[in-house]
């Protein structure tokens, strides 16, 4: 079978050309925001005055839903998945404001799989505004400059282009915040202006590796809401994780699994460090698809202890089979393959 001439399987010499030009453009991106971009987050004071928080964008009465399909076209399997649940029109009414959180952390191009693939992203605020949303707002904070973030990885370009907004971290987005019972997100910064009159939530992660809390899904992605020196919750990676999920229960989520980095994450930079899966998974339980997702990593759930903490913790169920997930294939026609 010929490969998708769409799909990110890439010769050498197309990477080496594609990787070259991608870093003559982060250089400059760089150079422009260096001056915009605090790399420390807000400032101390911030965390004076903590606001209770817990966003809950849920529906309020659709049981657990998930689907799984495999494919190896982004757009036409994650249609599939939200077709299969009952369409987007299960998700998203007329007047909603939606907010895509999306993983935009670092300035590479999107072959690498290290963020959000602009071609979901497009396709979700396509879907949304065809389902009547009145606006749709796309946002991360960045572990590098966002700038260079959202340009680099297309998700800016990929927004605009369907008339959703992006809308980039600053000091004043943030509020220092406590979630109830936490241990760690206490009187924390955190990205919550975003979210003002927001009536839904989709969380958009791709599948990887990370070196410290063992895999980075969809509960990993609501790390981007957090300011501040935030690498302090490195030695408390699974806590953290299961603190996030607490933190955020979101209308549903999007797990990207089309390639999947399977090594060096969660930055990866070499397609060795990437494999083919050719999976979308859509659910309104993030615990769930994070279970799902790992047995593409080879993960056994003992290994990524953040998941039976949230499950413990009430986020959701771990034993992904008990939402009777559907399941489909995509297969190409001999026509659209040549």
């Amino acid at each position: 079978m010929k490969p998708d001439p769409k799909s990110n399987q890439l010769n050498r010499r197309q990477f080496l050309h594609r990787l070259t030009k991608a870093g003559v453009s982060i250089t400059a991106a760089c150079a422009a925001g260096f001056w915009l971009h605090d790399t420390k987050g807000p400032p101390a004071s911030i965390k004076k005055g903590a606001t209770p928080i817990q966003f809950d964008f849920s529906i309020d009465g659709l049981g657990p839903k998930m689907s799984i399909i495999q494919g190896e076209d982004r757009a036409a399997t994650l249609r599939a998945a939200l077709k299969s649940l009952g369409g987007i029109e299960t998700f998203i009414n007329k007047g909603d404001r939606v907010l895509l959180k999306v993983n935009a952390a670092f300035a590479t191009p999107a072959m690498l799989s290290a963020t959000t693939h602009p071609a979901i992203v497009a396709e979700m605020a396509k879907l949304c505004f065809m389902a009547g949303a009145a606006s749709v707002v796309v946002t991360d904070n960045p572990i590098n400059d966002p700038t260079s973030c959202f340009t680099l990885t297309g998700i800016e370009e990929a927004a605009r282009s369907t008339g959703a907004e992006v809308i980039l971290p600053r000091q004043d987005l943030f509020t220092a915040m406590t979630l109830k019972d936490a241990k760690l997100i206490r009187s924390w910064p955190v990205l919550n202006k975003p979210f003002k009159d927001i009536t839904k939530v989709i969380g958009m992660a791709p599948l990887k590796d990370h070196h410290r809390s063992g895999a980075s899904m969809t509960m990993k992605n609501w790390y981007g809401l957090l300011g501040g020196r935030r690498n302090i919750f490195h030695q408390n990676i699974n806590d953290i994780i299961m603190e996030l999920a607490m933190m955020m229960k979101p209308t549903f989520v999007v797990l990207d699994a089309t390639t999947t980095m399977m090594t060096n994450g969660p930055t990866g930079g070499s397609l060795s460090d990437l494999k083919d899966t050719h999976t979308m998974i859509v659910s309104t339980d993030q615990v769930a698809a994070d279970a799902f997702g790992a047995s593409f990593l080879g993960r056994s759930l003992d290994q990524l202890p953040f998941i039976g903490k949230a499950e413990a913790a009430g986020a959701g169920t771990a034993d992904y089979r008990k939402l009777n997930p559907v399941m489909a294939s995509i297969r190409k026609s001999p026509l659209e393959k040549q």
